[in-house]
């Protein structure tokens, strides 16, 4: 048996006997206060392995000398510009009714623009920024 078991086991008879005690008035007070520490031990145990599998990360990510980046595939590009055009017929509706032309304009402003952000988080290179290796560290624009 483990020694928080043992505690937790300690506090369940310490409650019980208070409540043999006290009597069945006080007994909804005790059975929340023993579930407060189960929670509270809970809560620790999770925080525990949640800091254990981030300093995990952390050391997988510095051995490899880089931070773990997501993984793009066909697929979620795919899947992007598919949903991008599906939303794109009844938010033009929305942005024409509304807004007339400048509605629709504006509608389609945003629609590039986010399309235009996911083509530039997954492909780094893709509006001209290259690195000169041969020459210098500058960047071409």
């Amino acid at each position: 048996m483990d020694a928080r078991d043992a505690d937790l086991k300690k506090e369940l008879d310490a409650t019980l006997q208070t409540r043999r005690e006290l009597g069945e008035e006080y007994e909804s007070a005790l059975v929340d206060s023993f579930l407060e520490k189960v929670d509270q031990r809970i809560d620790g145990a999770v925080e525990r392995r949640v800091r254990r599998q981030f300093a995990e990360q952390q050391m997988t990510a510095a051995r490899d000398g880089r931070s773990p980046r997501p993984v793009d595939s066909f697929g979620e590009r795919f899947g992007f510009g598919i949903v991008s055009l599906v939303l794109a017929v009844p938010l033009s509706a929305i942005g024409g009714g509304v807004g007339h032309l400048p509605g629709l304009l504006v509608t389609w402003a945003g629609i590039v623009g986010v399309n235009v952000v996911q083509a530039a988080r997954t492909n780094p290179g893709l509006f001209g920024r290259r690195h000169r290796a041969e020459k210098d560290d500058t960047w071409e624009g």
